[in-house]
């Protein structure tokens, strides 16, 4: 078992990692407008520079042949997040389940909260990519800041299916790829909003997203990617690869 170091603020607020990012040009699309995957960059930034604080970042787990995968993401927003601000995220691990390992996240600019997120993650190891237990790092006598930034549960995303040609198709290539080998999560960011033009998405902009990632994708496969609308007004977006679902999202714009 590993050693989690626990950590206070001064008096009795509990743990919380807090990072200030400056919005580069690059973070930014076409509207001068915070991107999905800069956004779920910075959280993964965020993440493992607090894993790293709390004793259970990469350069520890990986010797151990461990590894976190992301599982789910849930975003919600205020408002737009714009080129020229300082976004500061804070995030804190909630305490994990068997097999779930859970993360919350708020948003502020300028001292005015604009947003939240929950995530879940899984614990593998890394030569099969099996699932280990959470004690494995976390043990049973921990302390957690358990205030939820969120509270959202419902994690399920229905099917667009198969048999539906493609609004885009993307092959694995080595932009794509990280250090365990496969599409990092923040890349699906892009690739899922790939399979809208640009006059689609003039003007507006993500306020909900969720995101399941449902397997792995490899380097040289080629992921296609599909989009409609569901009963409520939100698309769902999908990649396969020769018909076998990969990834799943599901997001409301602002107009």
């Amino acid at each position: 078992m590993l050693k989690f170091i626990k950590i206070r603020f001064e008096g009795d607020k509990l743990y919380r990692h807090e990072k200030t990012y400056q919005l580069r040009y690059t973070d930014v699309d076409f509207n001068d407008r915070l991107k999905l995957s800069s956004l779920l960059s910075l959280m993964e930034e965020s993440a493992c520079l607090s894993a790293d604080e709390l004793g259970f970042g990469y350069n520890v787990l990986k010797p151990k042949n461990y590894g976190f995968i992301l599982v789910n993401w849930y975003i919600s927003l205020d408002r737009t997040i714009k080129f020229g601000e300082n976004l500061t995220i804070h995030t804190w691990p909630i305490k994990p389940k068997r097999l779930a390992v859970f993360r919350d996240f708020e948003f502020y600019v300028d001292g005015v909260k604009v947003g939240v997120a929950t995530s879940r993650w899984c614990l593998v190891d890394l030569d099969d990519f099996s699932l280990v237990t959470s004690d494995a790092v976390f043990g049973t006598d921990r302390t957690y800041n358990d205030f939820r930034s969120v509270e959202f549960n419902s994690w399920k995303i229905d099917e667009i299916g198969g048999g539906i040609s493609p609004d885009y198709s993307k092959t694995v290539s080595y932009s794509d790829y990280d250090h365990y080998n496969h599409v990092n999560n923040t890349k699906y960011g892009d690739i899922l909003l790939d399979a809208f033009s640009v006059d689609e998405l003039a003007g507006r902009y993500f306020r909900a997203v969720q995101i399941k990632y449902v397997k792995q994708c490899k380097y040289g496969e080629v992921l296609d990617v599909v989009k409609r609308r569901d009963e409520e007004g939100f698309w769902l977006v999908e990649g396969r690869v020769d018909g076998e679902l990969r990834i799943q999202m599901r997001l409301s714009f602002d107009d």
